[in-house]
Protein backbone atom coordinates (compact mmCIF):
# COMPACT_ATOMS: atom_id res chain seq x y z
CA UNK A 1 0.00 0.00 0.00
CA UNK A 2 0.81 3.70 -0.61
CA UNK A 3 1.47 4.82 2.87
CA UNK A 4 1.95 8.25 1.66
CA UNK A 5 -0.84 8.54 -0.16
CA UNK A 6 -3.53 6.70 1.84
CA UNK A 7 -1.78 6.59 5.42
CA UNK A 8 -1.51 3.35 7.45
CA UNK A 9 -4.82 3.25 9.10
CA UNK A 10 -6.98 4.03 5.92
CA UNK A 11 -10.16 2.05 5.85
CA UNK A 12 -9.92 1.58 9.46
CA UNK A 13 -11.96 2.97 12.23
CA UNK A 14 -10.66 3.50 15.77
CA UNK A 15 -13.07 4.83 18.68
CA UNK A 16 -11.80 7.04 20.94
CA UNK A 17 -12.48 6.90 24.95
CA UNK A 18 -9.87 10.03 26.02
CA UNK A 19 -11.74 13.46 27.72
CA UNK A 20 -8.32 14.94 28.37
CA UNK A 21 -5.68 15.58 25.15
CA UNK A 22 -8.55 14.15 22.49
CA UNK A 23 -7.97 16.45 20.20
CA UNK A 24 -4.28 15.36 19.83
CA UNK A 25 -4.84 11.33 19.60
CA UNK A 26 -7.84 12.57 17.26
CA UNK A 27 -5.20 14.72 15.10
CA UNK A 28 -2.66 11.70 15.20
CA UNK A 29 -5.15 9.08 13.98
CA UNK A 30 -7.10 11.07 11.25
CA UNK A 31 -3.61 12.09 10.05
CA UNK A 32 -2.11 8.74 9.20
CA UNK A 33 -5.93 8.15 7.53
CA UNK A 34 -8.18 6.94 10.22
CA UNK A 35 -12.21 7.20 10.41
CA UNK A 36 -12.40 8.44 14.26
CA UNK A 37 -15.51 7.93 16.66
CA UNK A 38 -15.03 10.15 19.81
CA UNK A 39 -16.71 9.41 22.96
CA UNK A 40 -15.36 10.22 25.99
CA UNK A 41 -16.10 7.43 28.77
CA UNK A 42 -15.13 9.97 31.44
CA UNK A 43 -15.22 13.47 32.70
CA UNK A 44 -12.60 15.03 34.85
CA UNK A 45 -14.21 16.95 37.65
CA UNK A 46 -11.61 19.66 39.89
CA UNK A 47 -11.66 19.53 43.38
CA UNK A 48 -10.92 22.95 43.64
CA UNK A 49 -13.40 23.96 46.29
CA UNK A 50 -13.26 20.27 47.51
CA UNK A 51 -13.11 20.24 51.11
CA UNK A 52 -11.12 16.83 51.03
CA UNK A 53 -8.51 18.47 49.13
CA UNK A 54 -8.26 21.54 51.38
CA UNK A 55 -8.15 19.41 54.52
CA UNK A 56 -5.19 17.10 52.99
CA UNK A 57 -3.41 20.52 51.81
CA UNK A 58 -3.68 22.00 54.98
CA UNK A 59 -3.05 18.53 56.83
CA UNK A 60 0.76 18.44 54.73
CA UNK A 61 1.25 22.39 55.20
CA UNK A 62 0.84 21.62 59.56
CA UNK A 63 2.31 18.66 59.30
CA UNK A 64 4.92 18.00 56.63
CA UNK A 65 5.76 15.14 54.89
CA UNK A 66 8.63 12.71 54.66
CA UNK A 67 7.65 11.95 50.95
CA UNK A 68 5.48 13.44 48.08
CA UNK A 69 4.30 11.35 44.98
CA UNK A 70 3.07 13.06 42.34
CA UNK A 71 1.19 11.14 40.14
CA UNK A 72 0.04 13.20 36.90
CA UNK A 73 1.15 16.38 35.59
CA UNK A 74 -2.70 18.24 35.31
CA UNK A 75 -3.43 16.65 38.75
CA UNK A 76 -0.18 18.28 40.15
CA UNK A 77 -0.65 21.59 38.53
CA UNK A 78 -4.30 21.95 39.46
CA UNK A 79 -3.27 21.08 43.41
CA UNK A 80 -0.64 23.83 43.13
CA UNK A 81 -3.33 26.16 41.41
CA UNK A 82 -6.31 25.21 43.90
CA UNK A 83 -3.58 25.86 47.13
CA UNK A 84 -3.06 29.48 45.60
CA UNK A 85 -6.55 29.82 45.52
CA UNK A 86 -7.34 29.07 49.09
CA UNK A 87 -4.29 31.60 50.12
CA UNK A 88 -1.72 28.52 50.88
CA UNK A 89 0.27 27.88 47.57
CA UNK A 90 3.41 29.38 49.06
CA UNK A 91 3.48 27.70 52.32
CA UNK A 92 2.79 24.46 49.93
CA UNK A 93 5.65 24.80 47.71
CA UNK A 94 7.82 25.27 50.92
CA UNK A 95 7.05 22.47 52.30
CA UNK A 96 7.55 20.63 48.97
CA UNK A 97 11.06 21.89 48.65
CA UNK A 98 11.67 20.23 52.14
CA UNK A 99 10.48 16.91 51.47
CA UNK A 100 11.42 13.94 48.76
CA UNK A 101 9.29 14.72 45.78
CA UNK A 102 8.78 11.97 43.97
CA UNK A 103 7.54 12.37 40.27
CA UNK A 104 6.13 9.92 38.10
CA UNK A 105 7.42 10.19 34.41
CA UNK A 106 9.10 13.03 32.28
CA UNK A 107 5.35 14.76 31.94
CA UNK A 108 4.91 15.33 35.83
CA UNK A 109 8.21 16.14 36.07
CA UNK A 110 8.36 19.28 33.47
CA UNK A 111 4.97 20.12 35.80
CA UNK A 112 6.99 20.19 39.17
CA UNK A 113 10.06 22.33 37.47
CA UNK A 114 7.43 24.92 36.06
CA UNK A 115 6.24 24.92 39.93
CA UNK A 116 9.75 26.02 40.74
CA UNK A 117 10.55 22.82 42.14
CA UNK A 118 13.09 20.04 41.44
CA UNK A 119 12.06 16.48 42.01
CA UNK A 120 14.38 13.87 43.66
CA UNK A 121 13.73 11.41 41.41
CA UNK A 122 11.72 10.57 38.64
CA UNK A 123 11.29 7.13 36.25
CA UNK A 124 12.08 7.48 32.70
CA UNK A 125 8.97 4.39 32.46
CA UNK A 126 5.47 6.76 34.10
CA UNK A 127 5.13 3.73 35.73
CA UNK A 128 3.77 3.44 39.27
CA UNK A 129 5.39 0.10 39.93
CA UNK A 130 8.73 1.64 40.08
CA UNK A 131 8.03 4.54 42.07
CA UNK A 132 6.81 1.68 44.69
CA UNK A 133 10.23 0.07 44.36
CA UNK A 134 11.95 2.92 44.75
CA UNK A 135 10.14 4.05 48.13
CA UNK A 136 10.17 0.11 49.47
CA UNK A 137 13.86 -0.35 48.78
CA UNK A 138 14.80 3.01 50.86
CA UNK A 139 12.48 1.40 53.81
CA UNK A 140 9.33 3.05 54.45
CA UNK A 141 8.56 2.40 57.98
CA UNK A 142 7.55 5.13 60.38
CA UNK A 143 7.55 7.46 57.18
CA UNK A 144 4.66 9.67 56.91
CA UNK A 145 4.13 9.86 52.68
CA UNK A 146 1.20 11.81 50.27
CA UNK A 147 0.77 10.55 47.21
CA UNK A 148 -1.31 12.81 45.14
CA UNK A 149 -4.45 10.73 43.76
CA UNK A 150 -4.77 10.70 39.91
CA UNK A 151 -8.55 9.94 39.70
CA UNK A 152 -9.44 7.03 41.28
CA UNK A 153 -7.58 4.77 43.90
CA UNK A 154 -4.66 2.93 44.09
CA UNK A 155 -5.34 0.61 46.45
CA UNK A 156 -2.30 -1.94 45.20
CA UNK A 157 0.14 1.05 46.03
CA UNK A 158 -1.46 2.06 49.16
CA UNK A 159 -1.35 -0.77 50.11
CA UNK A 160 2.09 -1.96 49.87
CA UNK A 161 3.04 1.93 51.50
CA UNK A 162 0.86 0.88 54.87
CA UNK A 163 2.32 -2.90 54.85
CA UNK A 164 5.69 -1.40 54.97
CA UNK A 165 4.71 0.64 58.00
CA UNK A 166 3.91 4.25 56.12
CA UNK A 167 1.80 6.46 57.01
CA UNK A 168 -0.26 7.45 53.37
CA UNK A 169 -1.69 10.73 53.57
CA UNK A 170 -3.99 10.82 49.76
CA UNK A 171 -4.44 13.89 48.20
CA UNK A 172 -7.32 13.91 45.95
CA UNK A 173 -6.71 16.51 43.55
CA UNK A 174 -9.20 15.34 40.31
CA UNK A 175 -11.92 13.08 40.12
CA UNK A 176 -13.55 10.81 37.36
CA UNK A 177 -16.90 11.35 36.41
CA UNK A 178 -19.16 9.48 33.95
CA UNK A 179 -19.93 12.16 31.18
CA UNK A 180 -22.49 14.17 31.54
CA UNK A 181 -23.86 13.48 27.64
CA UNK A 182 -23.96 9.78 27.47
CA UNK A 183 -25.03 9.36 23.63
CA UNK A 184 -21.97 9.45 22.06
CA UNK A 185 -20.54 6.58 24.49
CA UNK A 186 -23.50 4.66 23.64
CA UNK A 187 -23.01 5.25 20.12
CA UNK A 188 -19.57 3.82 20.47
CA UNK A 189 -20.91 0.89 22.65
CA UNK A 190 -23.09 0.06 19.99
CA UNK A 191 -20.32 -0.52 16.97
CA UNK A 192 -17.90 -2.09 19.09
CA UNK A 193 -21.28 -4.66 20.05
CA UNK A 194 -21.77 -5.25 16.25
CA UNK A 195 -18.39 -4.82 15.43
CA UNK A 196 -18.29 -1.57 13.11
CA UNK A 197 -15.13 -0.64 15.22
CA UNK A 198 -11.55 -1.66 14.17
CA UNK A 199 -10.13 -0.43 17.26
CA UNK A 200 -10.90 1.19 20.55
CA UNK A 201 -8.13 3.58 22.21
CA UNK A 202 -7.86 3.65 25.81
CA UNK A 203 -5.68 6.21 27.61
CA UNK A 204 -6.86 5.89 31.19
CA UNK A 205 -8.16 2.68 33.66
CA UNK A 206 -10.75 4.28 34.71
CA UNK A 207 -12.16 4.83 30.91
CA UNK A 208 -11.84 1.70 29.92
CA UNK A 209 -13.90 0.73 33.73
CA UNK A 210 -16.73 3.39 32.83
CA UNK A 211 -17.11 1.86 29.45
CA UNK A 212 -17.20 -1.72 30.73
CA UNK A 213 -19.62 -0.35 33.11
CA UNK A 214 -21.75 1.20 30.71
CA UNK A 215 -21.98 -1.50 28.65
CA UNK A 216 -23.41 -3.50 31.29
CA UNK A 217 -26.22 -0.79 32.33
CA UNK A 218 -27.21 -1.24 28.90
CA UNK A 219 -27.22 -4.92 28.75
CA UNK A 220 -24.39 -5.11 26.19
CA UNK A 221 -21.13 -6.30 28.57
CA UNK A 222 -20.97 -9.96 27.07
CA UNK A 223 -21.35 -8.49 23.44
CA UNK A 224 -18.85 -5.58 23.95
CA UNK A 225 -15.96 -8.02 25.62
CA UNK A 226 -16.44 -10.48 23.16
CA UNK A 227 -15.50 -7.92 20.38
CA UNK A 228 -12.73 -6.90 22.24
CA UNK A 229 -11.96 -10.43 22.72
CA UNK A 230 -11.63 -10.91 19.26
CA UNK A 231 -12.24 -8.69 16.32
CA UNK A 232 -11.96 -5.38 17.73
CA UNK A 233 -8.06 -4.20 18.38
CA UNK A 234 -8.24 -2.89 22.14
CA UNK A 235 -5.36 -0.13 22.58
CA UNK A 236 -3.68 0.47 25.81
CA UNK A 237 -1.57 3.82 26.13
CA UNK A 238 0.14 0.96 29.12
CA UNK A 239 -0.17 -1.38 31.71
CA UNK A 240 -1.98 0.35 34.06
CA UNK A 241 -4.80 1.28 32.00
CA UNK A 242 -5.10 -2.19 30.73
CA UNK A 243 -6.09 -3.94 34.10
CA UNK A 244 -9.27 -3.49 33.85
CA UNK A 245 -9.91 -5.36 30.56
CA UNK A 246 -7.07 -7.93 31.39
CA UNK A 247 -9.18 -8.68 34.21
CA UNK A 248 -12.06 -9.35 31.89
CA UNK A 249 -9.74 -11.77 29.56
CA UNK A 250 -9.37 -9.00 27.10
CA UNK A 251 -5.76 -9.16 25.03
CA UNK A 252 -4.68 -5.27 24.98
CA UNK A 253 -1.99 -3.70 22.62
CA UNK A 254 0.60 -1.91 24.16
CA UNK A 255 3.44 0.97 23.15
CA UNK A 256 6.60 0.47 25.00
CA UNK A 257 6.65 4.33 25.45
CA UNK A 258 3.27 5.08 27.36
CA UNK A 259 2.54 8.34 24.91
CA UNK A 260 -0.12 9.10 22.40
CA UNK A 261 2.10 8.97 19.45
CA UNK A 262 3.50 5.42 20.43
CA UNK A 263 -0.05 4.61 20.58
CA UNK A 264 -1.07 5.20 17.27
CA UNK A 265 2.21 3.74 15.77
CA UNK A 266 1.01 0.50 17.66
CA UNK A 267 -2.36 0.48 15.64
CA UNK A 268 -0.51 1.63 12.65
CA UNK A 269 0.97 -1.70 12.19
CA UNK A 270 -1.68 -4.02 14.39
CA UNK A 271 -4.56 -2.92 12.07
CA UNK A 272 -3.15 -3.50 8.87
CA UNK A 273 -2.03 -6.55 10.22
CA UNK A 274 -5.07 -8.07 11.13
CA UNK A 275 -5.91 -6.97 7.67
CA UNK A 276 -7.40 -10.17 5.10
CA UNK A 277 -5.47 -9.92 2.03
CA UNK A 278 -5.89 -12.40 -1.02
CA UNK A 279 -5.04 -12.62 -4.91
CA UNK A 280 -8.09 -12.04 -6.70
CA UNK A 281 -8.07 -12.21 -10.67
CA UNK A 282 -5.28 -10.62 -10.83
CA UNK A 283 -5.53 -8.46 -7.89
CA UNK A 284 -4.26 -8.04 -4.43
CA UNK A 285 -7.16 -7.67 -2.64
CA UNK A 286 -6.79 -6.25 0.88
CA UNK A 287 -9.68 -6.47 3.38
CA UNK A 288 -10.04 -3.38 5.81
CA UNK A 289 -12.94 -2.23 8.00
CA UNK A 290 -14.75 -0.08 6.15
CA UNK A 291 -13.08 -0.05 2.64
CA UNK A 292 -10.32 -2.23 -0.04
CA UNK A 293 -7.57 -1.71 -0.99
CA UNK A 294 -7.54 -3.13 -4.77
CA UNK A 295 -3.71 -2.94 -5.86
CA UNK A 296 -2.69 0.19 -4.17
CA UNK A 297 -6.46 2.02 -5.00
CA UNK A 298 -8.30 2.68 -1.44
CA UNK A 299 -11.84 2.05 -2.49
CA UNK A 300 -14.61 2.68 0.15
CA UNK A 301 -17.14 0.52 0.21
CA UNK A 302 -20.63 0.86 2.06
CA UNK A 303 -21.61 -1.36 5.16
CA UNK A 304 -23.90 -4.27 3.49
CA UNK A 305 -20.85 -4.46 1.10
CA UNK A 306 -18.42 -5.11 3.55
CA UNK A 307 -20.61 -7.85 5.12
CA UNK A 308 -21.23 -9.66 1.91
CA UNK A 309 -17.17 -9.34 1.14
CA UNK A 310 -16.19 -10.62 4.87
CA UNK A 311 -18.55 -13.59 4.06
CA UNK A 312 -16.91 -14.80 0.91
CA UNK A 313 -13.54 -14.20 2.47
CA UNK A 314 -14.46 -16.59 5.47
CA UNK A 315 -14.24 -19.50 2.13
CA UNK A 316 -12.41 -17.86 -0.78
CA UNK A 317 -12.92 -19.47 -4.13
CA UNK A 318 -15.74 -21.27 -2.46
CA UNK A 319 -19.13 -20.56 -3.33
CA UNK A 320 -21.48 -18.60 -1.00
CA UNK A 321 -25.45 -19.19 -1.33
CA UNK A 322 -27.63 -16.07 -2.21
CA UNK A 323 -29.56 -17.70 1.65
CA UNK A 324 -25.78 -17.33 3.69
CA UNK A 325 -25.05 -13.98 1.90
CA UNK A 326 -28.41 -12.45 2.83
CA UNK A 327 -28.20 -13.68 6.17
CA UNK A 328 -25.08 -11.85 6.52
CA UNK A 329 -26.56 -8.44 5.20
CA UNK A 330 -27.25 -5.96 8.04
CA UNK A 331 -30.57 -5.98 9.12
CA UNK A 332 -31.45 -9.04 6.39
CA UNK A 333 -34.99 -9.88 5.79
CA UNK A 334 -36.11 -12.73 3.39
CA UNK A 335 -36.10 -11.39 0.06
CA UNK A 336 -32.55 -12.50 -1.84
CA UNK A 337 -32.68 -9.71 -4.03
CA UNK A 338 -31.58 -7.87 -1.36
CA UNK A 339 -28.67 -10.09 -2.15
CA UNK A 340 -28.66 -8.84 -5.63
CA UNK A 341 -28.61 -4.88 -5.14
CA UNK A 342 -25.66 -5.19 -2.34
CA UNK A 343 -23.87 -7.22 -4.45
CA UNK A 344 -23.98 -4.99 -7.55
CA UNK A 345 -23.16 -1.69 -5.32
CA UNK A 346 -20.37 -3.82 -3.81
CA UNK A 347 -18.80 -4.64 -7.26
CA UNK A 348 -19.44 -0.94 -8.40
CA UNK A 349 -17.45 0.04 -5.22
CA UNK A 350 -14.64 -2.21 -5.86
CA UNK A 351 -14.15 -0.99 -9.45
CA UNK A 352 -13.00 -4.25 -10.65
CA UNK A 353 -16.52 -6.03 -11.69
CA UNK A 354 -14.54 -9.48 -12.30
CA UNK A 355 -13.40 -10.09 -8.57
CA UNK A 356 -16.41 -11.35 -7.49
CA UNK A 357 -18.29 -14.12 -9.78
CA UNK A 358 -22.04 -15.22 -10.02
CA UNK A 359 -22.24 -18.76 -9.84
CA UNK A 360 -25.95 -19.73 -11.64
CA UNK A 361 -28.28 -21.20 -9.15
CA UNK A 362 -26.00 -21.37 -6.84
CA UNK A 363 -24.43 -17.80 -5.37
CA UNK A 364 -21.25 -15.52 -5.71
CA UNK A 365 -17.68 -16.14 -4.78
CA UNK A 366 -14.32 -14.81 -4.62
CA UNK A 367 -12.02 -14.96 -8.44
CA UNK A 368 -9.21 -16.56 -6.33
CA UNK A 369 -6.29 -16.56 -8.36
CA UNK A 370 -5.23 -20.55 -9.78
CA UNK A 371 -3.60 -22.49 -7.00
CA UNK A 372 -4.47 -20.02 -4.60
CA UNK A 373 -7.35 -21.66 -2.67
CA UNK A 374 -8.34 -25.26 -2.06
CA UNK A 375 -12.23 -26.70 -2.61
CA UNK A 376 -13.47 -24.52 -5.46
CA UNK A 377 -16.96 -25.61 -5.77
CA UNK A 378 -17.93 -26.40 -9.80
CA UNK A 379 -20.07 -24.45 -11.33
CA UNK A 380 -21.40 -21.84 -14.53
CA UNK A 381 -19.50 -18.65 -14.29
CA UNK A 382 -20.96 -15.55 -15.29
CA UNK A 383 -18.25 -13.03 -15.53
Amino acid sequence: MDDATHGPLAGFTVGVTAARRADELIALLRRRGAAVIHAPALRIVPLADDGELMAATKELVDNPPDAVVATTAIGFRGWIEAADGWGIGEQLLERLRTTELLARGPKVKGAVRAAGLVEAWSPQSESLAEVLDRLLAGGVAGRRIALQLHGEPLPGFVEALRDGGAEVVPVPVYRWMPPEDLAPLDRLLDAIAVGAVDAVSFTSAPAAASLLSRAGERGLREAVLEALRGPVAAACVGPVTALPLQAEGVETVQPERFRLGPLVQVLCRELPGRARVLPVAGHRLEIRGHAVLVDDGLRPVPPAGMALLAALARRPGWVVSRAELLRALPGSGTDEHAVETAMARLRAALGAPRLIQTVVKRGYRLSLDAGEGEGWSVGTVVR
